[in-house]
Parts: structure tokens; C-alpha cells; sequence
């Protein structure tokens, strides 16, 4: 990928006007051997380009994405329009699309969203977005916010290769499996934010609501959720609009794109180990090191997993590092909206192919831990019980999509204000059967329970 910005040359297509140049601005999205997405100035106008990689795959997709913005503006659906499609000097296939100006995703506004009503206002809107296109026919195949852009109280549609085009209006079915994707973008799936959604859209659809109506969308809902959770995690390992992928000398490495904002990442690599021992050291072990610092007035933490021998790296290469399994389930923590300290990054140093080392950074979060705060004099039975709530929901959700922490102790529980924050998440897991859940469940809640007073009370009320 060449620096930034840099000129591209295309050679148009469709429809034939010769050759273009394009400055792109910045990287949107890359996936290697896939595509490339960048945000670019043509004639002075704002664009968007897409550059795909040589294959039969990436010109369909093309096809695909110019019909689908062209249908969508002979139907009368905002989506943004097509301008040119065409080949790179090097041979490879682009497509040019407008940029919606000022414009931001619905996932990014639902994100910065500071409470539940403003969530599902955004999502009501949405909601009566995709019931009109639903009515005109189309039927959107990759539905999630992210394929959403609001500008000035405007929703457009984006993404049109991953749509298809019916000559009559959507059935109920279908249209149920498009409201049970978009009920997916809520927290976490629950029947009133549930309802308020069918309302909305029935009513858009001029439906009655029937009485099956409500639980089947909540089983598709629930279905499509772990799906995406599943898909959701393997994006993260790659440069997209939220995170980027580095190689410099031995390090691999994520890092979400703030973190790495006006930081010299290489120089960062070659001093992570004498920052973190300038740091204040919050745990040193055979295992691991976690110090806590400050980095461009940030307060973080970096937990670096020790080099342990020739077949414990040839196993952290072959399964994935531990620093690269806690970025993922802290991501996944957000995705259910369980707090967790936000990951900012994961690096792994390799010598050849093999991971010797890795480190995961972290934001720092205060809180007392679960174990002091249940021996505390001052803590009312108010807030004990309400904390004890807080667990068992806690846990109940993450028993909703089989996950398991692997070292549920009080210490890795910290009590933040009036939240619980879940950390050391390196020996989570996602369980594909309910046997290999209930197997670690069951080792969860007796390592938790080992913990001083008040431990095992908590579990008496879990659901199995």
C-alpha cells in the first residue's frame, strides 16, 4: 500500500470517459488480497473508491453494487449514487461511488449514543428505513448500522451488492428475518426494545401483529446474534474502519486507530519493555507482567506474556497468543455490553514464524475488587445485593452465547461506581455446545465460589 495520500489512475468502463485521477485521502477498509476502500478527492469532489484484487469474484461484486445504487435511485430509495467503474494502471477493478457528506454511520452514532432511548430512537428510525425499502422489494442480505449513513436527519442505504430486488413487496417472512437482523444492533436482545421495533415496522407495513409474531422474531434475533458475534470477531484481526493492522520487523499487531494516533508505532515496539518497566508495576509473574503508565496523557496498561519455551510458542502460533485472544473477547465484552477495559491493541513478536511474546493494551479502569468490596465494613446490604444482581445478570448473559471465563476469580471482578468491570480475559472462551459450556461453566462457579464470604451465596440463584 503505497503512503498516503497518493494519486490512483482509472481507466473508466462504465460509462466510457477515458481516464481518471483520483488523490485517496485515507484507508477506509483493506483486506488483503480482497479489497481496498479509500476515501478519496475526484475533480474536487468527495468519493469513495473501492480497488478489488484480479478475480471473477471482485468483477461480480462490482456488477453487483453499480445495478443495486442504480435500482435504488429509479425506486426512489437514498443510497449514494454510482459514478464510474473501471481498471487501476495495474490491471486491477475499482468502482467510484459519491460520499454522503457530513455524514456518519448509524453504528457510529448508536456507539456515542449516551443512553437506551437515544439507542432505540436511532434504531425506530432505521426501522421505518428498511420497512419502505422492504415494501419496494429489496431485501438487504448483509443488514447490520454500519450500512447506514445519516446526514442532516437523512438516512442512505450502502452496500447494494449484498442486496437483492424483488418486482413485489416482501413477505412476512422474509421481513421478519430483515427486522430480526436490526433487533441484532441492540445490546443485548430484549423483549421490550423487542416489541417497540415490530410496532414500528408492522405499522410502517401496515400489519396486525400476531400472537406468534413477537417470539419468533426473538428466536431469529437471538439465532442471527451469535452469528454475527462470530463474524464480528474475525474482522477485528484485520484493518478496518475501527482498528489497523501493522507488520514492522518481528511485530504483528492491531491497535485501534486512536491509540495509534500520533504515536511513532515502531519506536513504540522497541520500547513497550522499558516503558512498562518505568511503569508501575501491577502484577510481576513467571507468566506475565502488567504495568500501568501513561502514554500521550492516556493511562493505560500493558500485559506482557512471558517467552515459556519452544512448544509453548509453536502452540501460541499455531492457537493464537493469549495477548490476541484477550483484544478479541474484550470486543466480544462490548458486543454484549458487559464492561471490560476497552483493548486499544494486541502485538505479538515473533522470531521467524513463531510468537515468542505478546502484550495487550489496555485502557486502565479503577475499581475496587469484588473480594475487598464484599469484606467491606461500609458497603450497605443495598448495595451488596445490587451488586450480587449484577453477577448473576452478568453471567446469565454470557450464558446466553455459551461464553465461559476460564479464571472467574473475585479478583478479575472489579466494582467501578455503580458497575461491574470484567478483566483477565485471556482464558476466555466461545463454546460451540452446550456440554463443553456446562463443563467450564460448572469450573467458572467453583473457582468463584472459592472466593472469600459471600462467593457461593450468589450462585443459589443462577437459572440453569
Amino acid at each position: 500500500m503505497s503512503r498516503l495520500p497518493f494519486q490512483i489512475s482509472i481507466e473508466c468502463s462504465l460509462p466510457k470517459q477515458g481516464r481518471q485521477i483520483l488523490e485517496c485521502m485515507d484507508v477506509l477498509r483493506s483486506i488483503a488480497g480482497v479489497r481496498d476502500v479509500y476515501d478519496a478527492v475526484w475533480n474536487g469532489r468527495a468519493v469513495i473508491v473501492k480497488v478489488f484484487a484480479n478475480s471473477f469474484k471482485s468483477a461480480h461484486h462490482i456488477k453487483r453494487e453499480w445495478e443495486g445504487l442504480s435500482r435504488l435511485a429509479k425506486i426512489g430509495i437514498d443510497a449514494p449514487q454510482p459514478l464510474f467503474v473501471g481498471k487501476t494502471e495495474d490491471g486491477r477493478a475499482a468502482i467510484v461511488i459519491e460520499k454522503i457528506s457530513d455524514s456518519k454511520t448509524a453504528l457510529d452514532i448508536f456507539n456515542k449514543a449516551e443512553n437506551k432511548n437515544e439507542k432505540l430512537r436511532l434504531l425506530l428510525g432505521v426501522c421505518r428505513k428498511l420497512a419502505g425499502q422492504n415494501s419496494k422489494g429489496v431485501l438487504q442480505k448483509d443488514l447490520h448500522l454500519g450500512n447506514f449513513l445519516i446526514s442532516e436527519d437523512k438516512i442512505y442505504v450502502i452496500d447494494t451488492a449484498q442486496m437483492k430486488f424483488f418486482p413485489n413487496a416482501l413477505n412476512k417472512n422474509h421481513s421478519t428475518s430483515q427486522l430480526a437482523l436490526l433487533c441484532c444492533c441492540l445490546p443485548h436482545i430484549e423483549s421490550v426494545s423487542v416489541r417497540r421495533l415490530l410496532e414500528e415496522y408492522f405499522d410502517e407495513r401496515e400489519w396486525e401483529i400476531g400472537q406468534s409474531d413477537e417470539k419468533l422474531l426473538i428466536e431469529k434475533a437471538s439465532a442471527y446474534r451469535k452469528v454475527q458475534i462470530k463474524k464480528g470477531l474475525r474482522k477485528l484481526l484485520r484493518t478496518g474502519k475501527r482498528q489497523i493492522r501493522i507488520k514492522a520487523g518481528k511485530f504483528r499487531a492491531v491497535f485501534d486507530r486512536s491509540f495509534v494516533d500520533g504515536i511513532n508505532i515502531e519506536d513504540f515496539f522497541e520500547k513497550m519493555d522499558s516503558m512498562m518497566n518505568s511503569g508501575h508495576a501491577l502484577k510481576r509473574g513467571n507468566t506475565c507482567y502488567v504495568s500501568r503508565l501513561s502514554l500521550n496523557d492516556r493511562d493505560i496498561v500493558i500485559k506482557r506474556y512471558n517467552y515459556k519455551g519452544f512448544f509453548h510458542s509453536i502452540r501460541n502460533t499455531i492457537k493464537g497468543s493469549r495477548a490476541r485472544r484477550g483484544w478479541l473477547f474484550g470486543h466480544l465484552l462490548e458486543m454484549l455490553n458487559v464492561p471490560t477495559p476497552k483493548p486499544l491493541g494486541y502485538i505479538e513478536a515473533r522470531n521467524g514464524l513463531l510468537v515468542v511474546r505478546s502484550y495487550i493494551v489496555m485502557e486502565f479502569v479503577d475499581g475496587t475488587k469484588l473480594e475487598q468490596f464484599l469484606q467491606g465494613e461500609g458497603v450497605s446490604e443495598q448495595k451488596r445485593s445490587q451488586i450480587k444482581q449484577q453477577i448473576i445478570e452478568l453471567l446469565d448473559r454470557l450464558a446466553f452465547y455459551k461464553v465461559t471465563h476460564g479464571d472467574l476469580k473475585h479478583t478479575n471482578i472489579l466494582i467501578n461506581g455503580d458497575r461491574l468491570v470484567l478483566t483477565d480475559l485471556d482464558s476466555m472462551r466461545l463454546r460451540k455446545s452446550k456440554f463443553s459450556y456446562r463443563l467450564f461453566r460448572d469450573r467458572d462457579i467453583e473457582l468463584f465460589a472459592r472466593g472469600k464470604r459471600d462467593g457461593s451465596v450468589i450462585f443459589d440463584n443462577l437459572i440453569e
